[in-house]
């Protein structure tokens, strides 16, 4: 079967020096990763902007209003969501949030606000760790 080739736009979303991440809920329908944190974002739709996106999922995701920031971080992933092969290339922004009182969608069961020097302590989906790394590398912060 031929991989589905998608492209995402994710996110770290900033209020003040901390970064949110969210952990995945059981109950999350194209879940792969439940129980471990991921950072805000999706699949962009067919016809959408990608900033229009990016904002609609960290929306649906956190309830969160963001500013959008640079690009620093560009990656792929090839999970099987549902039984299809899917060939994801995604671009990772920094964000900022103007609150950060979190309204989170069934998808995510928990989040926390961290110091992204502090990424390892938490249970992360695979290949989030090289968007950290890419993050405090280019901020100074390694």
């Amino acid at each position: 079967m031929k991989a589905i080739l998608q492209t995402a736009v994710k996110a770290l979303v900033f209020r003040g020096k901390k970064t949110l991440i969210l952990r995945e809920s059981p109950q999350y329908r194209e879940g792969t990763n439940q129980g471990r944190y991921d950072v805000p974002g999706g699949r962009i739709k067919p016809g959408q902007r990608y900033y229009k996106s990016l904002l609609r999922e960290i929306n649906e995701e956190t309830g969160l209003s963001v500013k959008i920031g640079r690009p620093f971080h560009v990656d792929e992933w090839k999970p099987t969501i549902s039984g299809k092969k899917l060939h994801i290339f995604g671009v990772y922004f920094e964000c900022f949030a103007d609150s950060d009182k979190v309204r989170l969608s069934k998808d995510h069961d928990s989040f926390e606000w961290i110091n992204p020097r502090n990424y390892k302590e938490y249970n992360l989906v695979s290949g989030l760790e090289k968007v950290f790394e890419s993050y405090l590398r280019i901020n100074g912060r390694k």
